[in-house]
């Protein structure tokens, strides 16, 4: 985060925009995100800091325990109002719930005990699901055909049968299906487009459930996605878009280098080289051993280092699961395989990059795909001054849809 530590520590009340809610970067970036769901119905803003208020800046087990209870609880409010026949209260606590266990997911690597994982996804997905059974907005389950099995999705559409322009949502590494409500689904359907979820390879389901992994070509995907959703007769196959949130900046701009069907896109940020997050944090000495094949030494001093940063080894164990890959060193050679510098020029599609102050991960890179690709590009800055900083703006998601779906209306003639 763009902040000293000394500055947080004298920090007033009102400045926890700027000095941050917690100085674990990890807690402070999660909370905005949850805070930035609020905008569109997925969180409230007083449950969620009146939940977190006892938990401490390295307390890790009381992290994963305060947002289960919290999505536990609110669960309960939402099987009363669902009981009671007040099916709108009962759709948005589910969505709300489904936002907090979410949370929790991703803090079961802080536990030392992970087996509760599975657990945790599957009452997030089942929160999840009695929203999609409650909400008023008409939806359906759906698989997309794929290879020798299906992608699980959600298809949502305004009212009406007709055909409607379409967007496509590409997840990214870590986010839960129901955060793509709060970052673009629900701004979609409020501007008369359908609304395409699914959970891709090493997403979500695909992994906890089907231990399917990552892969890097994702037209392998969005292919099969684009065939399912030409069929339908509620789609205006000539006005696809394709939205792509935090890794998605890299599986977007990968897809349209091979897939030409769609007609504009955003990538929210632009990611060229997914493995630039990762190498950041290994010393000079340890890359070299990397590049040059030297796979049992890298792995020995990987391991050393591990022994002596739980948190280090915590954040590695995280990332490196959808990967599915064996070692240190492997999991690396996969990671690297993430990189668009020799198919870039290969896009035609308009696409839309957000570049966002503060950019934790993929620093810079924004413009880098911007100058790569081979069709427009339209590079957006979104800045501090304007609450809209940081990794996919997560404070700032109704500024980001305005400007995302005026410059899709106009890409797509509507």
């Amino acid at each position: 985060m763009p902040m000293s530590l000394a500055s947080s520590f004298f920090a007033h009340p009102h400045q926890a925009f700027t000095a941050g809610f917690y100085r674990n970067e990890s807690f402070d970036f999660e909370l905005r995100v949850v805070l930035g769901q609020a905008t569109y119905g997925a969180a409230d803003t007083g449950e969620v800091l009146s939940a977190i208020a006892h938990v401490g800046e390295k307390d890790l087990e009381g992290w994963y325990e305060a947002w289960f209870d919290l999505g536990t609880r609110v669960f309960g409010h939402a099987d009363e109002a669902a009981e009671a026949g007040h099916s709108r209260s009962a759709s948005n606590a589910y969505l709300r719930a489904a936002s907090y266990f979410g949370v929790a997911i991703n803090a079961v690597d802080g536990l030392s005990d992970d087996s509760v994982l599975v657990p945790t996804f599957k009452r997030h997905r089942q929160a999840w699901d009695r929203f999609v059974d409650t909400t008023a907005q008409p939806v359906e389950r759906v698989r997309i055909p794929y290879e020798d099995t299906y992608l699980p999705g959600y298809f949502f559409r305004p009212p009406g049968d007709v055909r409607r322009p379409t967007l496509i949502m590409v997840n990214g590494s870590d986010g839960p299906i129901s955060g793509l409500w709060g970052s673009g689904g629900a701004g979609a359907l409020e501007r008369g487009y359908n609304v395409l979820m699914f959970d891709g390879p090493g997403q979500q389901s695909m992994l906890f459930e089907r231990n399917i992994p990552f892969r890097h070509d994702w037209e392998s995907v969005i292919t099969p996605v684009v065939d399912y959703l030409v069929d339908r007769p509620d789609v205006d196959a000539s006005k696809l878009a394709i939205y792509g949130i935090s890794q998605g900046g890299y599986w977007v701009p990968q897809s349209l280098a091979f897939e030409h069907r769609i007609a504009a896109a955003i990538a929210d940020p632009g990611v060229v080289d997914v493995a630039a997050s990762w190498l950041a944090h290994i010393p000079k000495n340890m890359q070299k051993l990397l590049d040059e094949g030297k796979s049992e030494a890298f792995d020995r001093d990987m391991a050393m280092g591990m022994k002596f940063s739980k948190d280090t080894a915590r954040i590695w164990r995280f990332r490196a699961r959808p990967y599915l890959a064996d070692g240190y060193y492997n999991t690396l050679a996969e990671v690297r395989k993430y990189h668009l510098e020799h198919v870039a020029g290969s896009i035609s599609t308009p696409l839309l990059i957000t570049d966002p102050e503060g950019e934790q991960f993929w620093p810079g890179q924004s413009k880098r795909l911007a100058a790569l690709s081979g069709g427009p590009t339209t590079v957006v800055p979104f800045t501090a001054a304007e609450g809209a900083n940081f990794h996919c703006q997560p404070m700032a998601r109704r500024l980001t849809d305005q400007r995302m779906f005026d410059w899709l209306d106009e890409q797509l003639d509507l």
